[in-house]
């Protein structure tokens, strides 16, 4: 009957090895199947950003168009400022040679003026001049 204990020994020692077994598969399909869920919420995470990405990226190029639309506006309305500018220096330039003008014909007059009276007032010092 030794043989017979030996086999029982055997055999309650597979069997707890199969239990031990049975309980690692069953860890092993809970880790896997953690595993799945993880995944599944991974991808939608990276399908979020991607989406967001996207957003980003057609934002961004809204955004310098619509500089770039700008620009070009900026750009036409200077070349008018400049031509307003160019103008008004113009403009400016032929007052002050008007005012210049008028400033020497006072100055002449005020120059008349001042030889006049001082005719009047001492009219032996104007004939010695």
């Amino acid at each position: 009957m030794a043989g017979s204990d030996d086999l029982e020994e055997r055999v309650s020692a597979l069997e707890a090895e199969v239990r031990r077994l049975a309980e690692r598969v069953q860890h092993s399909e809970q880790d896997a199947a953690a595993a799945r869920v993880l995944a599944g919420g991974a991808d939608r995470d990276v399908a979020e950003v991607r989406g967001e990405i996207r957003e980003f990226r057609e934002q961004n190029n809204r955004v310098l168009n619509a500089m770039r639309d700008d620009l070009a506006d900026m750009r036409g309305d200077f070349a008018g400022l400049r031509g307003v500018v160019s103008e008004l220096r113009s403009e400016m330039q032929d007052g002050f040679t008007q005012i210049r003008g008028a400033l020497d014909a006072t100055a002449a007059g005020q120059q008349q003026i001042t030889a006049l009276l001082t005719r009047l007032i001492d009219p032996d010092q104007s004939s010695d001049q």
